[in-house]
């Protein structure tokens, strides 16, 4: 296997074979982000990626989830990716789940058609950063789409039959849109309903324009008891059903998890004690990603 600069995936795919269809972010503009800036992107061509398929195949005795990198993989062609999916039956018939990321953009721009055709083939799971639900916030990190757009995405994802895991930035407001972000962000994830919902913490990234925009004095960081405000404000106004929410990730300075809206109360309880003094969070040298 050759892999193309730094890979990235899913903290749920630590133990999926990854398999690089694209090199990069074909947006790769987020102003917070500092993944696949070495990278310029591009498609890979399909006989490589049946090549490393196979290689794959010789390595491995068994593959029970394999990974499409890197930051879209949806952005191949359907037929491309269809193509691509059939080799993995054929080489993995023990394979369990085939998921990638997904961009707002790259599903808004498959028809249902194409997406329920990835999914009889094999695509089972999209990973799509949302980041925030306020467009003023999704603006100024350039995230490239409307709040309104990543919902009609979301949304599409589910109705097409995949699953679909979603994530938000805590914190990626500052000070200034903490309770903007919190409310907002509900309202994105309650009308998407997702099966999975990832919350980190804002982790500033050497050499971002975020991270020159806080040097210039233009936005404040949250601190740890805020972030519980913001999460705790977030939680109280979500409307999900049987959404697997985790807020676990190294970046988190309390771990946090459960089934909502089923288990919301007891999460709440857990912030509630946070707020009040009565816990401890996570030191920041041990925050990272």
């Amino acid at each position: 296997m050759r892999y193309e600069g730094a890979v990235y995936r899913p903290p749920s795919e630590a133990k999926s074979l990854i398999i690089q269809v694209a090199i990069g972010c074909s947006h790769n503009k987020c102003t917070f982000c500092s993944m696949y800036k070495e990278k310029k992107f591009r498609i890979k061509d399909i006989n490589t990626i049946k090549k490393e398929l196979r290689e794959a195949r010789n390595i491995y005795s068994s593959v029970r989830r394999i990974f499409l990198a890197d930051g879209d993989a949806l952005i191949l062609k359907t037929s491309d990716l269809k193509e691509i999916l059939l080799e993995i039956r054929e080489l993995f018939p023990e394979c369990e789940r085939v998921s990638s990321y997904a961009t707002p953009r790259d599903i808004i721009n498959k028809s249902y058609e194409d997406l329920m055709i990835l999914k009889e083939y094999g695509l089972e799971m999209l990973y799509m950063g949302i980041e925030s639900g306020s467009n003023e916030i999704l603006k100024t990190i350039n995230k490239g789409v409307t709040a309104e757009e990543i919902i009609n995405a979301g949304r599409k994802a589910t109705e097409s039959g995949m699953k679909l895991s979603v994530t938000l930035i805590s914190g990626i407001g500052g000070v200034d849109r903490w309770k903007e972000h919190a409310l907002e962000s509900a309202k994105i994830i309650s009308a998407i309903n997702p099966d999975y919902v990832g919350l980190l913490t804002l982790m500033v990234e050497e050499g971002t324009e975020l991270q020159k925009k806080i040097s210039r004095g233009e936005m404040r960081l949250l601190n740890p008891q805020e972030v519980m405000a913001e999460t705790y404000e977030f939680l109280k106004h979500l409307e999900v059903s049987e959404c697997i929410f985790r807020s676990n990730h190294a970046s988190n300075y309390v771990p946090l998890g459960g089934t909502l809206n089923k288990d919301k109360e007891k999460i709440l309880q857990v912030l509630e004690l946070y707020l009040n003094g009565e816990g401890y969070f996570k030191d920041e040298r041990f925050r990272s990603l």
